[in-house]
């Protein structure tokens, strides 16, 4: 029963931790996005940074 229950308790955090993962990896290429979409879409009569610091 208890090899069960620590097999269980296994797929339950790796599954936990795919899922954060796999939010993540959106998260990331949401950010990649914006930045590519400010990087394009810079202003023209300014230094060339879009972005404050």
């Amino acid at each position: 029963m208890v090899p069960l229950l620590l097999v269980l308790l296994l797929a339950l955090i790796l599954f936990g931790a795919g899922f954060a993962v796999e939010i993540l990896w959106w998260v990331a290429i949401a950010v990649l996005v914006i930045w590519l979409i400010g990087f394009v879409a810079r202003p023209k009569n300014s230094s060339g940074r879009w972005y404050r610091w």
